[in-house]
């Protein structure tokens, strides 16, 4: 039976707040003037509308605070779970500019005795490393200033505090902030969060700005795993972005990138792949019965903006998104994705829309405007101003046009510099009182262009989502996520598999919808690695990356080929169930021990157990308790490999190993004694 997750005192909480506006958990100043909620000595209440989106209740309220300055706070709340969340607009109506916005920021205060703050940290150097971290000892804080959102730290949080706990979440794909502060006197925990983190900003006449996707999710159980599964429940039920415009729900998939199968230099991307190519690889693929669902298309595959054809710099030759028509002549391109169509594979095409590089070129030959080019010096990269609605309507368009012209069906977006220094230079420009703008115009700008590009793909039976990269893990911020999935959680997870199981049992509790590569290589851009059972077993995520050569290897095992993807296939219906981690988290380099977790679903009382004698772990055996065992079943293991049986009632296992890096993939069942 499904865990019931509703919350009678959160459906209080929420209500109270919109009864009481003064009394919402915003605050932000205004003409140096720092104001509490929406009092009604500052606000007038001008609309206020209500209505049901599926399993949500939809609340918008407009306040009008002067002649010019309007603020449009629109919530949520999922009675299925108890958990609100808000965003909030500013927008000048008037004729004049409005006092200067500054400091908006989410305060909420949470009583109850020894709160721990739980988490991970974020991509780059973090690896998703988790910390558990007493409030009361110590006020703890977190920011990201790069511009990419999760690089380093990541803006979600669990909060445990007296008999429960609450996760928050900041929605915003640039900077970010958040605070945790306890006061031993009054037992209360208050909470700071805000995006936009220099925001000092002057509106003129007509301009509208946001905060982030605040969302609070409190929970009833102080329970960690209790913790992990309501969020990922409501994960999967409302944040998981549809599949298709028929609104399907969205289903594990499997993809490849075939830029190492063509027997030349490939420097990354797919800048080796031309109409010559692609063939024999698909070909391949499918006469061995390894096929995937999606074929991976990454950079290098457009034109430079002097008209060239790069050969192995597709990284400083991004901007004119018009393929390259030496290597993709006439409508190669087209033919290649009709193929895989008409064989059941879809296509994943990469772009990087907030660089470009040479605009001088770009000007003289693709009508760019060279003012659209954010530069610094010092800075490498040109930041493309999609905040500017010119440059914004002309990158979209060759975007739609590249997509549509060839049918694609998943958009790939990456991000490669760190934008926040060029944004400050921008706003340095507009003069006084504007910092913080141009952040607000981009990120905004930036999810309207996945909108955009979501509504192009799935109008022609593509895919309603777009796959979230920046450099890896830079862009996991919730509400990325309801537009974008992460196909690959990390650059870095296309090495070791220590690596792998590292992050899954890290990020997997925050993220569900992820994917790593599925070899165990040296180096993230390595054509060759391992792919044996262990690695195939500690690579089962809901995103599937193949990394094969179907023509180039003579060495291919197809064999082990099918093998991982028969095995996937029958594990991946649990991979969006109920997770529990079965062993302490260890780092990448900790291959000294074991690692085993499990997924299971209540409603069918079955799941899967996956269990990793590392590579040098000494120990023969180990002995796991599944945490959502009751005594009123009893619970089997059944070995994959071998049919070995395991039964008890209490939930407890010892499992043998035969010798280190060894993978055991055990089926769950229980039933009433």
């Amino acid at each position: 039976m499904q865990v019931s997750y509703q919350n009678p005192q959160a459906d209080a909480w929420h209500r109270a707040v919109l009864d009481n506006p003064a009394a919402f958990p915003l605050r932000f100043s205004c003409g140096g003037r720092i104001i509490h909620g929406f009092p009604e000595s500052e606000f007038a209440r001008v609309d206020q509308s209500e209505h049901r989106e599926g399993g949500r209740l939809v609340t918008e309220i407009v306040f009008q605070k002067d002649d010019c300055l309007f603020v449009t706070l629109r919530c949520a709340f999922y009675g299925e779970y108890g958990i609100s969340e808000w965003t909030v607009w500013f927008e000048n109506r008037g004729q004049r500019d409005t006092d200067v916005l500054s400091d908006a920021e989410t305060v909420l205060t949470f009583p109850g005795k020894y709160p721990v703050l739980k988490g991970i940290l974020g991509d780059h150097g973090n690896d998703y490393r988790p910390y558990a971290l007493d409030v009361a000892s110590q006020p703890r804080y977190f920011e990201s200033n790069s511009g990419r959102a999760t690089h380093v730290n990541f803006p979600y949080f669990n909060l445990e505090y007296g008999d429960g706990g609450v996760i928050l979440a900041i929605g915003w794909a640039g900077t970010w902030r958040a605070g945790f502060r306890y006061d031993a006197a009054s037992g209360v925990t208050t909470v700071t969060a805000r995006s936009v983190n220099r925001l000092n900003a002057k509106l003129r006449p007509g301009e509208k700005i946001r905060t982030a996707l605040f969302v609070r999710a409190p929970y009833r159980v102080r329970s960690e795993d209790y913790a992990v599964n309501f969020w990922r429940s409501w994960f999967i039920a409302y944040n998981l972005p549809r599949a298709d415009s028929a609104g399907r729900r969205l289903a594990p998939f499997s993809t490849c990138c075939i830029a190492g199968d063509t027997g030349r230099p490939n420097s990354d991307g797919s800048i080796s792949e031309d109409r010559t190519t692609w063939k024999p690889s698909l070909e391949k693929m499918i006469s061995e019965d390894a096929k995937v669902d999606f074929r991976w298309f990454d950079a290098g595959w457009y034109v430079a903006p002097d008209g060239s054809s790069p050969k192995d710099d597709w990284w400083g030759t991004v901007g004119t998104w018009c393929l390259d028509p030496v290597k993709w002549p006439g409508s190669t391109f087209l033919e290649s994705t009709d193929y895989a169509r008409a064989h059941g594979m879809k296509t994943i095409m990469w772009f990087e829309p907030e660089r470009v590089t040479d605009p001088e070129s770009l000007a003289k030959y693709w009508n760019y405007d060279p003012r659209w080019a954010i530069r610094l010096p010092g800075v490498k990269a040109v930041s493309n101003n999609i905040g500017d609605p010119a440059c914004f309507r002309w990158t979209l368009q060759r975007i739609l046009r590249t997509l549509q012209e060839n049918r694609v069906e998943m958009y790939r977006e990456d991000n490669n510099s760190d934008q926040a220094l060029l944004w400050q230079h921008l706003d340095s420009l507009e003069g006084e009182d504007r910092a913080g703008i141009t952040e607000c115009r981009f990120i905004d700008a930036h999810y309207r262009l996945w909108d955009e590009i979501i509504a192009c793909t799935s109008s022609y039976g593509g895919c309603a989502f777009v796959d979230s990269c920046a450099s890896g893990g830079g862009r996991n911020d919730l509400e990325s996520l309801r537009r974008g999935i992460p196909l690959l959680r990390s650059d870095a997870d296309r090495t070791t598999a220590a690596l792998r199981l590292s992050m899954t049992t890290s990020f997997n509790r925050w993220v569900p919808f992820c994917g790593a590569n599925n070899k165990e290589k040296p180096d993230m851009l390595s054509p060759s690695g391992t792919l044996d059972h262990y690695v195939w077993r500690a690579s089962y995520l809901p995103v599937l990356n193949v990394d094969s050569q179907f023509v180039q290897d003579p060495h291919q095992d197809f064999e082990m080929l099918r093998w991982g993807l028969r095995e996937w296939k029958q594990v991946n219906a649990y991979l969006l169930k109920d997770f529990y981690l079965l062993t302490p988290w260890h780092t990448e380099k900790d291959v000294y021990g074991f690692t085993a977790y499990a997924f299971w679903d209540p409603e069918s009382a079955s799941g899967v157990l996956l269990a990793f004698r590392q590579e040098k772990c000494m120990e023969g055996c180990l002995s796991v308790t599944l945490p959502f065992a009751s005594g009123r079943q009893v619970f089997t293991l059944k070995d994959q490999d071998t049919g070995e049986m395991l039964s008890g009632s209490a939930g407890d296992f010892i499992l043998r190993f035969s010798h280190p890096r060894q993978a055991r993939l055990l089926w769950i069942s229980a039933s009433r004694p």
